[in-house]
């Protein structure tokens, strides 16, 4: 990720994607998702007391949540600001390593409590073990795809600031959407889910949007913003929000899976 941040304006290739599509670095992230099921699959192969191993998942989900806060929630104002606290209007409260735990939360607990003991000596058999499992992670996507894609986002506001020669002073901008099924940056359902439930302030300030050809004139890296470049170019969006990190849960379910297949599967 250092090169990506370096470099990934150079190599357009390993940067992240402005928006629509997908580049090498791009699965970092799943990536590590993905692991974090494979080791849980391994780990919880037999539960002998699910009460003690959800005890231990929480208090592991829960440290790695607060570290993550800790990390990106704000405390550290950066290397030409030797200051240290945080705002707590402010603070944000996701982030990659809360998403990390957070994977790791589903898939210990569907491993934990939705998976008999019994041996799988088949297919049938491999199945019916973890059918309960696949049951669930359906409706989570059924879910994600109903809010995603039915979720009915109104206009919104947020504050602008901007600096003179003299003072300091901000003003409200409207975003006008009033729309359902919008992927694009400043009308879709993730955005909305995030502005409702955590606001404005607890959302990441810096969004992956402001790479987008509409937002920087160096597109897909960052740059100054094109003479007509759209208001909400420097609004808040956290990409580590509260809709997307359903589909947390559906990638440290795959690896969950590849993990049973690793058991299981005798080659």
């Amino acid at each position: 990720m250092i090169l990506v941040d370096d470099v990934g304006g150079v190599f357009p290739s390993i940067n992240h994607s402005p928006w629509f599509g997908v580049t090498l670095a791009d699965f970092v992230m799943p990536y590590f998702l993905f692991g974090v099921g494979v080791s849980v699959g391994l780990v919880f192969k037999k539960v002998p007391n699910r009460v003690d191993a959800t005890k231990k998942v929480l208090l592991r989900t829960i440290k790695l949540f607060v570290l993550g806060v800790l990390l990106q929630g704000g405390y550290f104002h950066g290397s030409h600001d030797l200051t240290y606290g945080v705002n707590v209007r402010k603070i944000r409260w996701l982030g990659m390593l809360q998403r990390i735990s957070l994977g790791y939360l589903f898939a210990s607990m569907s491993e934990i409590w939705l998976v008999d003991n019994s041996a799988v000596e088949s297919i049938m058999a491999f199945v019916k073990k973890y059918h309960f499992q696949w049951m669930v992670a359906l409706i989570v996507c059924a879910v994600y795809m109903c809010l995603l894609y039915g979720l009915f986002v109104p206009d919104w506001t947020f504050e602008r600031q901007c600096v003179t020669p003299s003072y300091n002073c901000s003003y409200t901008q409207t975003v006008h959407c009033g729309v359902r099924g919008s992927l694009d940056p400043p009308c879709n359902a993730v955005g909305f889910v995030d502005r409702v439930l955590l606001g404005l302030e607890h959302m990441y300030q810096h969004p992956l949007y402001i790479i987008t050809e509409q937002c920087s004139v160096n597109s897909p890296d960052y740059g100054p913003l094109p003479p007509k470049a759209p208001y909400w170019c420097l609004a808040p969006f956290d990409p580590e929000g509260i809709l997307s990190s359903l589909m947390v849960a559906i990638t440290s379910f795959i690896g969950l899976h590849f993990g049973h297949v690793l058991l299981h599967v005798k080659v």
